[in-house]
């Protein structure tokens, strides 16, 4: 399956902040700082993971298109 050049760029964007979130809860875990740090970290890392952010294309024989 292919995807659009800004679905594309999405993908990419929720992976990198995706990554980041991850390895902070590591080295916040690595620096002990408690399970409410790491409960925390870990819902903001569901959250950005469940992002499903539509856009609209214009298409001339259709109009506008969500996907």
């Amino acid at each position: 399956m292919g995807f659009c050049t800004h679905c594309e760029g999405q993908r990419f964007d929720r992976a990198q902040v995706l990554r980041t979130l991850r390895q902070l809860r590591r080295v916040m875990r690595d620096a002990q700082c408690g399970e409410d740090v790491d409960q925390a970290l870990a819902v903001a890392v569901k959250a950005v993971a469940e992002l499903e952010i539509p856009h609209l294309e214009v298409e001339l024989d259709y109009g506008e298109v969500v996907h």
